[in-house]
C-alpha cells in the first residue's frame, strides 16, 4: 500500500466515520479518489490533513469531513444531475461524480478552472464532471434543472438564481453568512416551497457572487 492510500485510509476512518459519516457511498468515494492529486505538489504532504489546505488564489480545498458532510447531506442516489459552485481544485467535484450522474461545476478563476479539470482527467474522474469558468453565484441556467446543488464558498444570502436552477423535488447545501458567522445549511424544494435546516456552522471563503442578487 501507498503511503497516500493509508493516508486515505486512516482520513476515512478517524476523520469521517469517527465524526459520524455514515453513507457507504460517500465513504467508498471518498477512501478511493486520491485527493493529493487536487492539492498543489508543494502542498502533498498536507493533502490528507484535517483541515482546509491552500490551492493558490486565496482559495482552498476543504477538509474532508466538511466535503464529506456536505455530500451525505445531498443524499445522492446516481442519477442526479449536480450544480457545483466553486470548483476550486476539482477534488469536491469528482467525490459528487462518484455518486451522480452527471456534473456540471463552476469556478470563476480561469486559472483554477483549468487546474480543475487537469486534475480531473489526471484522477481519471473527468468522464461525467465537466468545469465552466463563470460566476457560479449566477448557476448555470442553460443546463438547469439540478437535482441537487453544492455550494464551497459562503453567500451572505442565498442566490436567488440557484434557488430558481434547483429541481423541484431538489435540495441544495450552502455555507450562508459573511465572515466567519457562517451556517451549513440544507435547502430542500418540494412542491414550490422551501425548507432549510442547519446542518453544522463552518468557516468557508466568501463567495464571489459578481452579478448575482437574492430575491428581491
Amino acid at each position: 500500500m501507498s503511503d497516500f492510500a493509508e493516508l486515505r485510509r486512516r482520513m476515512v476512518e478517524r476523520q469521517l466515520r469517527a465524526r459520524g459519516i455514515r453513507d457507504p457511498r460517500v465513504l467508498a468515494a471518498m477512501a478511493e479518489i486520491p485527493r493529493e492529486l487536487f492539492v498543489p505538489e508543494d502542498q502533498r504532504h498536507r493533502a490528507y490533513d484535517d483541515e482546509p489546505v491552500p490551492i493558490g488564489y486565496g482559495q482552498t480545498i476543504s477538509q474532508p469531513y466538511m466535503v464529506a458532510l456536505m455530500t451525505q447531506a445531498l443524499e445522492l442516489k446516481g442519477d442526479e444531475r449536480v450544480l457545483e459552485v466553486g470548483a476550486g481544485s476539482g477534488y469536491h467535484a469528482a467525490v459528487l461524480g462518484a455518486l451522480a450522474r452527471e456534473v456540471i461545476a463552476v469556478e470563476l478563476i480561469p486559472e483554477l478552472a483549468a487546474r480543475a479539470q487537469q486534475n480531473l482527467e489526471a484522477a481519471g474522474r473527468a468522464h461525467n464532471v465537466r468545469v465552466i469558468c463563470a460566476d457560479g453565484s449566477l448557476g448555470y441556467p442553460e443546463l438547469a434543472p439540478y437535482d441537487a446543488i453544492s455550494v464551497a464558498a459562503a453567500a451572505p444570502e442565498i442566490p436567488w438564481p440557484l434557488i430558481e436552477q434547483l429541481a423541484d423535488p431538489g435540495r441544495m447545501v450552502i455555507p450562508v453568512g459573511s465572515g466567519w458567522d457562517q451556517e451549513l445549511r440544507l435547502i430542500w424544494k418540494r412542491d414550490g416551497r422551501l425548507t432549510q435546516r442547519i446542518v453544522t456552522f463552518c468557516r468557508f471563503v466568501p463567495l464571489r457572487q459578481g452579478q448575482a442578487a437574492s430575491r428581491r
